[in-house]
C-alpha cells in the first residue's frame, strides 16, 4: 500500500508564501517520479509541477513557472512545493502524486499511479 501524506496547506493572503510537503516511503520515492496537482472548485484536476529522480530535472505548468519550486529531499523521502507570490486563483486542493514513467516517452508524461489525500490552499485577496 503506497501512502502519500501531504501537509502545509492553509490560508494566506495574496502575495504570500506557503510550503507544501509530501511524505512517502523510501521505496515509493525511489520507484516513481513525484509531482503536485491541484483542483479548484468546479474545475478539473490540473498538473502543477513534477520532479524526476534525476537531480535538477523538473517540469512546471505555466501558471507555476517562476513562482513555485518543487524539490525532492531524497534522504527524508519527502517532496516539497514552495509557493511564492500566491494569487487568489491558486486556491485549490493540492494533491501529491507518484508518477509511473515506465511507458512514457518523456518522464513528465507518465501516469499518476498514486494520489495523496490532498491539502487545502486558500489565497485571500
Amino acid at each position: 500500500q503506497v501512502q502519500l501524506v501531504e501537509s502545509g496547506g492553509g490560508l494566506v493572503q495574496a502575495g504570500g508564501s506557503l510550503r507544501l510537503s509530501c511524505a512517502a516511503s523510501e521505496r515509493t520515492f525511489n520507484m516513481y517520479a513525484m509531482g503536485w496537482f491541484r483542483q479548484a472548485p468546479g474545475k478539473e484536476r490540473e498538473f502543477v509541477a513534477a520532479s524526476s529522480w534525476i537531480a535538477g530535472s523538473t517540469k512546471y505548468a505555466g501558471s507555476a513557472e517562476g513562482r513555485f519550486t518543487i524539490a525532492r529531499d531524497n534522504a527524508k523521502h519527502t517532496l516539497h512545493l514552495q509557493m511564492s507570490n500566491l494569487k487568489p486563483e491558486d486556491t485549490a486542493v493540492y494533491y501529491c502524486a507518484a508518477i509511473d514513467t515506465t511507458y512514457a516517452s518523456k518522464w513528465y508524461e507518465g501516469i499518476v499511479a498514486y494520489w495523496g489525500q490532498g491539502t487545502q490552499v486558500t489565497v485571500s485577496s
